[in-house]
């Protein structure tokens, strides 16, 4: 039995998550200027020139590099580091949440520990460039959103067959549903948005976002992945608005609110956050 516990697997996580996370950077970089995210090797954006192996070690290259380049000497952002280290602690999360995965309840009950470890560390590496993305260009990368609903349901299929029983078999199917029901309610979220307003409220990156966590989550933890991204993002706008960032009529991106909540949902489980909103409602049980 995988022991997500231990301090061995928390530190090849997060070494594991800090290389990942340098590479999703690449990731999230070209992808909205249709680069190869392979081809060419790394090299600094403003002079050209190819970067080192030990101009690309995470976190460590921009410390040594004093955040600029060795060639050039153009200033390296600060985002690149930030992002391996969250990235890098995502990872050690993945490998904390495996009982809360596998807990009766939640997305994958049942489901062996190392397929679940592994299918975290894929979400995030998932998530976190579409979420730079959608911070950066307003937009959500259709590949990303298509990949991430396959490999959300072969995740399901596996660890649904891996159990060989009645329940475990329809996971896939119970996750399938749920990807779907993601799509068309947020497809049609944005289409009364846009009857009743004159403009969607959401867009359709949105929707195929919400359909790759119906994939990996199932129905209930998709719809407490919305609940989260609602109440976040609306904290979000109230607080944009009473301090003047934002303008009444605004638009913001929502896909990190939801990439949150998913995140949030697959490392706690949802057991732990059906507790939590029956108690904020003061519901004795939801």
């Amino acid at each position: 039995m995988l022991d997500p516990l231990s301090p061995v697997l928390a530190l090849w996580s997060a070494l594991l998550g800090a290389c990942v996370g340098s590479f999703l950077n690449v990731v999230a970089w070209r992808l909205p200027r249709q680069e190869s995210v392979v081809h060419p090797r790394s090299h600094c954006p403003r002079c050209g020139s190819r970067l080192a192996w030990f101009e690309n070690i995470p976190l460590l290259s921009w410390l040594l590099l004093r955040a600029r380049c060795r060639h050039c000497g153009a200033g390296i952002s600060g985002r690149y580091p930030a992002v391996e280290l969250l990235c890098s602690g995502l990872f050690v999360a993945a490998a904390a949440a495996i009982p809360a995965i596998t807990a009766t309840g939640s997305s994958l009950p049942g489901a062996p520990a190392l397929l679940v470890l592994i299918g975290g560390w894929l979400l995030i590496a998932l998530l976190l460039p579409m979420v730079l993305i959608d911070l950066d260009q307003l937009w959500l990368p259709e590949p990303l959103c298509r990949w991430g609903v396959l490999l959300g349901l072969l995740i399901s299929a596996i660890a649904g067959f891996s159990q060989g029983d009645a329940p475990g078999r329809s996971l896939l199917l119970w996750h399938l549903l749920a990807a779907s029901a993601g799509l068309l309610g947020f497809e049609a979220t944005s289409a009364l948005a846009q009857k009743l307003l004159g403009k969607p409220a959401l867009g359709l990156g949105d929707a195929k976002l919400a359909a790759l966590l119906g994939a990996w989550l199932g129905l209930t933890g998709l719809g407490l992945s919305v609940v989260l991204a609602v109440f976040s993002g609306a904290l979000f706008g109230l607080l944009g608005l009473i301090s003047g960032r934002l303008r009444r009529g605004q638009p913001f991106p929502f896909g990190p609110f939801l990439a949150g909540g998913g995140l949030a949902v697959w490392c706690l489980g949802n057991p732990f956050w059906l507790q939590r909103l029956s108690q904020w409602l003061g519901w004795s049980a939801l």
